[in-house]
């Protein structure tokens, strides 16, 4: 047992300290089970190896010269005349001391491995010293991760944490069956209840500040009602031109000119009619305190991240502008300048000779920028040269000439937006099977956007781009029904969202749908999945793709670049202040067809292998009444109908929220310029709102004795 002890230290000389010791102990236990001695000699053998063979090992292996003249020692045998005397009993203040066990001594050992092991790792790389010559060196450290407490105090998985109260509630938050919850935080995490602590409330990005821009319309003067009308009408046009670019147009009047303090000075002045009235739009927009002024047939006809208008967006004036060929159409400023420019203008000694405003102030009082190339100005002079026949008609009767040149704008404005969306219209059908009536109505939007709209000159252009590509009947732009979302600035979408309880019905066409199924066979977040696919790929979770969704929706320019609507709710009707010009209903390509040959015997329209699958009839046929059944459930009452839908919630978590923020972010919309019209429709008489402008009693009067 000697000799194999001896060959067994020999051999453990090289290794390291923590070796040495675990082959002895596995040496020593593995002798015992072999040899199965009594237990005196047992322990005999132990102490041995503890107090005798351990100690020289090491020593041996800290003075390898001396190990190399150590001689060989003699043989041992088995006999228990060989075995060692009993060791020394030591004593710690007069007590003596236990003798560690076999199995105690591994266990320590190997505890004090672990240790000194992990001592290293945290506490070598910090206490190096780094000099200003090895920083780019010893800076390199490696750190170890941190695992965060999955059920700390603000963990949602901790069952014991006490509940918060939800966020309070804001202002014009709930519309419907939706209801909002504004905050910078709303792309930081992919469920809305995560900070709104609600199922129903959704998490929205902060409304974007609207700068004002303001136009001048004098009640006072006396016209007829129809050109009144058709003046209201035009004001209508221009208020929901800028409103689509980022804007809020307000229509001031004499009632705010009269507040300016220099309103009674000018009274007292003897100027021209024509210069008064352009002073009375001065000092109505000096009461504001500047911004923006333009006139009612000055008008945005550009993409919507054009450079000026992004500009003028920002609301930060810091010179009074102006530009080359518009003329008084559009002016720029803060209130300390336009103040200046009105008291230079009133004490100015040109003041009785000139009709403007502009011909009466000095030469430094503006800062003229270049001819712009997304606003456009049509005032007398632009009429009479580019559209004499708009021109001829307003000097003819007033009022209908008018609503030509409401057309005119309006036609401009929509043939401006399909340039902008060289591509097409892009309507969503993800899961393209079986939803051909779910898109039905952001089909139909479609259609009516691509066509072209009523317009007194159909060919002509824009004043600020002569180059445009003017709107085809016979050529509407294409309508394409993709099943991926793409992010293309020259194709603009109109995506459908549906409930996931819609998407189960009509991808299986069926309605009696059990909650063990979904469970088992059911496709989790199948459409959000189906959309985002080409953007994201295919092996992304579901939690990124809902984010990546939301920044489609809500992004900067995603809202002038997409449409997002609730599947199981009608298209809403004010759909014109979104796009920025009035939408045509019903419109037909104005071609005409010829009787031979007959509908039988025509070619039939190529189908795009992009637009998905065509549907059967009997596959249409099934999918109204499923529809129907979808857009019943929110209505339902049916504990087993709610317990289904529940559970499809539940399943798909990415769809539930995308519907739910979409559904939010389109009702919010309406709120905010609902509301805005509301109260701008009390100033001005109502001009240039939906619900047309309000009469006076002279008013009433004077239109009787027309009559």
């Amino acid at each position: 047992m000697k000799k194999a002890s001896r060959g067994i230290i020999r051999k453990l000389n090289f290794l390291p300290i923590l070796n040495l010791v675990l082959h002895f102990q596995s040496f020593h236990l593995t002798l015992f089970d072999a040899t199965e001695p009594d237990s005196q000699s047992q322990q005999l053998v132990v102490d041995d190896l503890l107090y005798h063979r351990i100690p020289s090992a090491l020593a041996r292996f800290v003075s390898p010269s001396r190990r190399e003249r150590q001689l060989p020692t003699a043989p041992v045998t088995s006999s228990a005349s060989d075995l060692p005397t009993m060791p020394k009993q030591h004593t710690l203040f007069g007590r003596p001391i236990p003798r560690i066990g076999t199995r105690r001594i591994s266990v320590l050992l190997v505890s004090i491995s672990i240790f000194a092991v992990f001592s290293l790792l945290f506490t070598l790389p910090s206490s190096i010293p780094s000099g200003p010559s090895l920083s780019k060196y010893t800076d390199r450290k490696f750190s170890i991760p941190s695992i965060k407490n999955p059920f700390s105090s603000t963990s949602r998985l901790n069952p014991f944490r006490a509940p918060s109260h939800a966020p309070p509630r804001q202002q014009n938050d709930t519309y419907g069956e939706s209801s909002w919850w504004a905050d910078w935080k709303w792309l930081s995490v992919p469920f809305s209840s995560s900070l709104t602590l609600d199922e129903d409330r959704s998490l929205l990005p902060p409304l974007k500040p609207r700068p004002p821009i303001y136009c001048y319309y004098d009640t006072t003067l006396k016209k007829d009602a129809a050109s009144k009308d058709a003046e209201s009408e035009l004001l209508l046009t221009w208020r929901r031109a800028w409103w689509a670019r980022g804007f809020k147009p307000i229509i001031l009047s004499q009632a705010e000119a009269m507040k300016n303090p220099m309103y009674d000075e000018l009274q007292r002045k003897e100027v021209n009619e024509d210069l008064k009235t352009d002073l009375m739009r001065w000092l109505a927009w000096d009461n504001m305190r500047g911004g923006l002024l333009a006139y009612h047939t000055t008008l945005p006809m550009g993409p919507h991240e054009d450079p000026l208008i992004s500009y003028l967006r920002r609301g930060e004036y810091p010179e009074l502008t102006r530009w080359n060929n518009l003329g008084n159409g559009l002016f720029a400023g803060a209130e300390k300048d336009v103040t200046a420019a009105i008291k230079s203008t009133m004490a100015s000694s040109k003041l009785k000779e000139t009709k403007d405003f502009i011909a009466a102030t000095s030469e430094d009082t503006f800062k003229i920028d270049n001819f712009p190339k997304a606003i456009a100005y049509y005032d007398a002079d632009v009429l009479q040269k580019s559209y004499p026949k708009v021109a001829e008609a307003i000097a003819s009767n007033r009022g209908d000439g008018l609503k030509a040149l409401k057309n005119l704008i309006n036609a401009h404005i929509h043939t401006t937006w399909q340039n902008v969306f060289s591509d097409g219209i892009a309507v969503l059908k993800p899961l393209p099977h079986h939803m051909t009536h779910l898109i039905d109505g952001a089909w139909h939007l479609a259609e009516d956007l691509s066509m072209c709209p009523e317009s007194p000159m159909p060919s002509s252009c824009p004043p600020n781009n002569a180059k445009c590509k003017p709107c085809v009947a016979s050529q509407p732009m294409h309508v394409s029904t993709p099943a991926r979302y793409r992010n293309t600035s020259t194709l603009y979408t109109i995506g459908t969202v549906p409930h996931p309880y819609t998407t189960v019905l009509l991808t299986q066409l069926q309605d009696n749908i059990e909650i063990p199924w979904i469970r088992r066979k059911s496709e989790r977040d199948a459409w959000i999945t189906a959309v985002t696919t080409e953007i994201q790929g295919a092996g992304i979770g579901s939690f990124p793709r809902i984010l990546k969704f939301k920044e489609a929706v809500a992004g900067e320019y995603a809202t002038a670049h997409s449409l997002w609507l609730p599947a199981e709710k009608d298209v809403p009707k004010d759909l014109a202040w979104h796009f920025g010009f009035a939408i045509p209903h019903n419109a037909t390509d104005g071609t005409s067809e010829t009787p031979v040959p007959g509908p039988e015997r025509r070619p039939q329209p190529k189908h795009d292998p992009g637009d998905g699958p065509v549907a059967s009839e009997q596959e249409l046929e099934k999918e109204v009444p499923l529809l129907k059944r979808a857009r019943d459930m929110g209505k339902t009452k049916d504990a087993k109908d709610l317990a289904v839908r529940s559970a499809i919630e539940a399943w798909n978590l990415a769809d539930t929220e995308a519907w739910k923020f979409a559904r939010a972010f389109l009702a919010r919309r309406i709120v905010e310029r609902k509301e805005w019209e509301d109260n701008e429709s009390q100033y001005a008489g109502g001009v240039g709102s939906e619900k047309g402008r309000r009469q006076s009693w002279g008013d009433r009067w004077r239109d009787h004795d027309k009559a």
